[in-house]
């Protein structure tokens, strides 16, 4: 009765797990935010400041096509982004993803990461400088006409801003981008007048309205910054208007970040500086801004200044956030993926499909051959749980001649059915090995199907068609051979191929287990591949893959040890009580 019991108790926990997995182990502890220390320093332009970056948005959204072409900008093209840089207040405010589209279909939209104020979504950079409270010198702000100097800001070509104060201060921001997603900006200030200048560089990330994020709790959106050598995961819904939270950092990064998409500010890491998450409510749309402020410039009378920082506006992947944090001495760069609390497996396992994946092509059969690896890796453990349970299985007819003679008696039946584990070495727990086991292995790859870039769209073979996304077909049109769709009030039954091969092989796995002597619990355990199956259909076609050949696996390898053991017939369920 008690090893009945307790392979309930595994399975039970098993099931409560992977429905609780998104609540329990999806989402980072975030770390409670350091005071911020005094500073002479002023504040970065806000929202709340009229006509500054983030200023309430016209009472009519634009289409981003005519905001676009009714100020004169400098173009960028690089083999990774195509946008512009708006002259007039010289913010990066317009950028597309051009290796990126909206769906699987080759010919949908590429990915907008930024527009212009005035469109329905506000999304923009800017970066700028702030002047001594004490000091008089003009400095640019989001009116402020630049002079550009000519061609498009390339990766072989940057581009120049100029912009004169008037009385003798001028100011150059120098643009450089690489083929990928990283801008290189350097502001240089030259003080012709009589008089000191004390400036403060500045930049931020400016966002209008509330974006479309996930609804789970395993993946972070919104505020995202390493700063003070810790990770800081703000929620759009935490931050409240009138309470930034604020924090004080050499070097470090900060930016707003989607599933897939990041715009991060990146300063020069020997810099000390303030760094803020803020809300400003609006009557339409809430505006969040992340924005920091660096440390006392002072530019002499005849002499200049400059400040370089590095912008990243694109795509997390994975190897390319890699290469930055090392040759930038960016620290903990790829946590703007999350990763979550399996890090330390996780990425091993992203990294490990990636290396099939660079060979084979597929990163389905780059799934396939890490359950092999997987398996190898623990074989030795589960050769050590089939044996068990092959003793297990030997020993039913001994079990239940314990259970006609001592039924009535539950102490003497324990102590008896105890003996008879002791005597052969049989190990009632020992079937549930299998399954712990690949429990950190399961979330770890669940985590890398739904965050990582590199996963999005990829194709296995057949109709599966993005491995990041559930199996598109259903039973209810007998998986597409019938022309109509699954009907909304059908939604539940969505049930696709992969799926029931998945519970198949469930099936075939739970016969080669100790059957339950007890009719009601072995129909509970007949029902479980059903559930299973249930439960597993709206989670990645890449997940259910692997799971479904990690049963065919296991299979093979009980099949074989219980063979040898004598004990591969199953044992029959029992009809009567």
């Amino acid at each position: 009765m008690d090893q009945q019991r307790n392979l309930i108790v595994a399975i039970a926990l098993s099931i409560a797990i992977l429905l609780g997995f998104e609540y329990f182990f999806g989402q980072r502890q975030l770390h409670p935010p350091v005071p911020a220390t005094q500073t002479t320093a002023p504040s970065v332009p806000s929202a709340a400041t009229p006509n500054a970056p983030g200023a309430a948005a016209p009472a009519e959204a634009k289409p981003r096509a005519a905001v676009l072409a009714a100020a004169p900008r400098v173009a960028i093209d690089t083999p990774s982004v195509k946008g512009s840089i708006d002259l007039v207040g010289a913010r990066l405010d317009d950028l597309i993803l051009i290796k990126y589209r909206e769906t699987i279909d080759p010919e949908s939209p590429p990915i907008v990461l930024l527009s212009p104020d005035g469109t329905e979504h506000p999304y923009f950079i800017e970066y700028g400088w702030v002047a001594a409270p004490d000091s008089g010198a003009k400095v640019p702000d989001a009116t402020t006409r630049w002079t550009a100097s000519q061609g498009a800001l390339t990766p072989q070509h940057p581009v120049d801003l100029r912009w004169d104060n008037g009385a003798g201060v001028r100011f150059v921001r120098h643009y450089a981008v690489d083929g990928n997603y990283m801008f290189t900006i350097t502001q240089t200030v030259e003080n012709g007048s009589g008089e000191a200048v004390t400036l403060y560089p500045y930049a931020l990330v400016s966002r209008t309205g509330n974006p479309v994020t996930s609804s789970t709790y395993i993946l972070h959106e919104g505020p995202i910054g390493v700063l003070g050598g810790t990770l800081k995961e703000i929620k759009y819904s935490d931050l409240k208007p009138g309470k930034p939270e604020e924090f004080k950092s050499t070097g470090g990064w900060l930016g707003i970040t989607d599933k897939y998409w990041l715009t991060s500010l990146i300063p020069d890491q020997q810099e000390t500086l303030k760094a803020r998450f803020t809300a400003v409510a609006r009557e339409k749309a809430e505006i969040y801004q992340v924005d920091y402020t660096g440390a006392e410039h002072v530019v002499p009378p005849g002499g200049s200044i400059s400040s370089t920082d590095r912008l990243f506006a694109g795509a997390k992947e994975v190897h390319l956030l890699d290469s930055y944090a090392s040759d930038y001495n960016v620290p903990l760069f790829d946590h703007a993926i999350d990763f979550g609390w399996f890090y330390w497996i996780t990425k091993p396992i992203f990294l490990t499909l990636d290396f099939f994946y660079q060979r084979i092509g597929n990163f389905g059969l780059a799934i396939l051959l890490l359950t092999v690896i997987i398996k190898l890796i623990f074989f030795p453990l589960a050769n050590k749980s089939y044996r068990a349970m092959s003793k297990m299985k030997l020993l039913q007819p001994e079990m239940e001649k314990l259970r006609e003679r001592f039924g009535e008696d539950k102490a003497r039946l324990q102590q008896e059915m105890m003996a008879l584990y002791k005597r052969v070495g049989a190990n009632p727990m020992a079937g549930c090995l299998p399954i712990v086991i690949q429990i950190p292995v399961f979330f770890s790859l669940y985590k890398v199907l739904y965050v990582t870039i590199e996963m999005r769209h990829a194709p296995f073979f057949g109709w599966i068609h993005d491995l990041s996304a559930p199996d598109p077909t259903t039973f209810v049109n007998l998986f597409g051979l019938l022309p109509f769709a699954t009907p909304p009030t059908l939604a539940f039954l969505h049930i696709g191929a992969w799926p029931l091969i998945m519970g198949v092989t469930m099936f075939l796995q739970q016969r080669l287990n100790p059957q339950p002597a007890d009719p009601v619990q072995a129909k509970m355990f007949m029902i479980l591949p059903v559930v299973f199956t249930y439960m597993l259909a709206q989670f990645p076609a890449g997940l259910v893959i692997y799971w479904a050949w990690n049963n065919l696996l296991s299979i093979a390898q009980q099949w074989l040890i219980m063979r040898r053991a004598g004990a591969t017939v199953p044992a029959k369920v029992p009809t009567k009580a």
